[in-house]
């Protein structure tokens, strides 16, 4: 089968390889937390709990949602609500289409600049997590990475309608 569109050029392959990145990131952090949470229900039953955990759990945790979100926008695996979108006429469903782009690249930005002020603080703070003593200050900085990389992809999903910019 023949394809007319062009490949994408060497920023987007780059945001392609950063969203993969984000997802392998995403999976460790969903492997570590199915490894600590088993490995701990195991040594809780001998009388030797797992210590902190919790801790590593909770950022894995954060980590693991926030690196996914890059990959589930460019395969469109969000939630949608078509029934009302396909009631519009073509022209406002390309209105409303657009718009919704405009906020959620806003909303990513915003959040992953939130993100970096969050871990600066942590950083000047020192925090650290209850029981084993993580610094954390890392993990807003992981997630506005993610964050900004959705927004990449949504920027892509607003310049190039229609055109998927990962094959799932």
């Amino acid at each position: 089968m023949k394809t007319d569109r062009k490949p994408l050029g060497p920023f987007w392959r780059g945001a392609v390889w950063l969203t993969y990145g984000m997802t392998v990131v995403s999976g460790a952090g969903l492997l570590v937390m199915m490894l600590v949470t088993g490995a701990d229900v195991l040594l809780r039953r001998a009388g030797f709990p797992l210590k902190g955990a919790y801790d590593v759990v909770r950022i894995c945790g954060a980590v693991t949602a926030a690196c996914a979100l890059p990959l589930t926008t460019a395969l469109k695996g969000h939630v949608a609500i078509e029934y009302f979108f396909q009631k519009l006429s073509w022209p406002w469903r390309v209105v409303v289409d657009s718009v919704m782009r405009l906020i959620m690249i806003a909303g990513f930005s915003w959040a992953a600049w939130g993100c970096v002020g969050y871990g600066q603080r942590f950083l000047r703070s020192g925090e650290v997590t209850a029981t084993i003593a993580i610094p954390i200050f890392w993990v807003p900085w992981v997630m506005a990475v993610a964050f900004a990389v959705t927004a990449l992809v949504v920027v892509f999903h607003l310049l190039y309608p229609g055109r998927g910019m990962i094959k799932p």
